[in-house]
């Protein structure tokens, strides 16, 4: 005979080791992370210039892109040569239109990179034409 039952305690859930846990996971995941203002839709390698102008003001520019495969790009929104001059023409009537730089890729052909000039000055782009290119290393 048991004189003495013994109680049954209830499970507890030690909760301090859980928000210590669930800390090195939020931390961690902070830590690595990358954050990037904008990401690319294509990757395009311009080519090099000794004799390029760093523009003060390249943040501002609306960038169209030559990619290696001819692919063009207004921003990051891809387009065909018809479409570029429409939404250059779009561009164009608004109160303060954006300032345009060609970026086209060192693997490009150079037609492309011409009819894409061409289509832009077909379009109405008037005055310089500012071009990405990277700079050369000074050897």
């Amino acid at each position: 005979m048991n004189f003495y039952p013994r109680r049954r305690r209830k499970p507890e859930i030690i909760i301090i080791s859980l928000i210590d846990i669930f800390a090195i996971l939020l931390i961690f995941t902070i830590v690595t992370t990358t954050f990037k203002v904008e990401q690319p839709a294509e990757k395009i390698n311009l080519p090099p210039s000794k004799t390029a102008v760093v523009e003060a003001q390249a943040d501002e520019m609306l960038k169209i892109s030559v990619t290696e495969k001819e692919d063009i790009y207004i921003g990051a929104n891809k387009v065909t040569l018809d479409e570029l001059k429409a939404k250059v023409l779009e561009l164009q009537k608004l109160p303060r239109p954006p300032k345009l730089a060609l970026a086209g890729d060192s693997k490009a052909s150079y037609g492309a990179v011409i009819r894409v000039w061409d289509t832009l000055r077909q379009a109405g782009v008037q005055g310089s034409l500012s071009a990405f290119t990277e700079q050369a290393t000074k050897q």
